[in-house]
């Protein structure tokens, strides 16, 4: 009978005992967003979920958004902002919610999704040919607006391309998002010249 009451201990707590997750010293905990919290450790952030495990582990490239709440990284439609420098430039692309990257960072600025949708900078490299005086190539670059689904696939355009030249390294600034959703299937653009708005409707 002794063995039955220790076997069944076992059997039921083991469980409870093994799933069970204490996390403690955090600096901040988010409301949920997507299904998911996150959570702030030093300058880290993870998420968890509603039963308090770990979803997506701490990491220092997540991006914060700012809220009433605060400012912390957040979920929409399973996607959430990271950026990663690369010759001291910043690019953004976006993980899902095992943590694994989804877009790789290749866009000068982004926004989190909405309806499946997000609004990026999208960087074009543009060749000029070789320069005779030092026989080396010689590129500009150029980016643009454009709305992107959950892969990171070019939707639609929304403005014009704007040249930028030669990225130099130390470009730690994300250039502005001039165009924002005000509804699902509306974006409103205002204009570098007379702070005009256009709307575009998308499918």
């Amino acid at each position: 009978m002794k063995k039955v009451a220790i076997l069944l201990i076992v059997i039921v707590l083991f469980p409870i005992i093994s799933y069970s997750q204490n996390i403690e010293d955090l600096e901040f905990i988010s409301p949920f967003h997507d299904g998911v919290s996150a959570i702030k450790k030093g300058s880290q952030w993870a998420f968890i979920n509603a039963e308090g495990a770990i979803v997506v582990n701490f990491r220092d490239d997540l991006v914060e958004t700012k809220s009433v709440d605060g400012s912390y990284p957040v979920f929409n439609n399973d996607r959430c902002l990271i950026k990663q420098k690369i010759e001291g430039i910043p690019y953004y692309g976006y993980i899902d919610k095992s943590g694994t990257t989804s877009v790789t960072p290749q866009f000068l600025n982004a926004t989190n999704f909405n309806n499946n949708s997000a609004i990026a900078l999208k960087l074009i490299k543009v060749d000029l040919g070789e320069n005779g005086l030092v026989g080396k190539q010689v590129y500009i670059y150029k980016y643009f607006e454009t709305i992107i689904d959950l892969s990171g696939n070019i939707k639609t355009v929304l403005t014009e391309e704007e040249t930028i030249g030669l990225i130099p390294k130390n470009f730690k600034t994300p250039l502005a998002i001039t165009s924002k959703f005000i509804s699902e299937i509306l974006i409103a653009t205002k204009s570098k010249d007379n702070n005009l708005w256009s709307l575009k409707k998308i499918d």
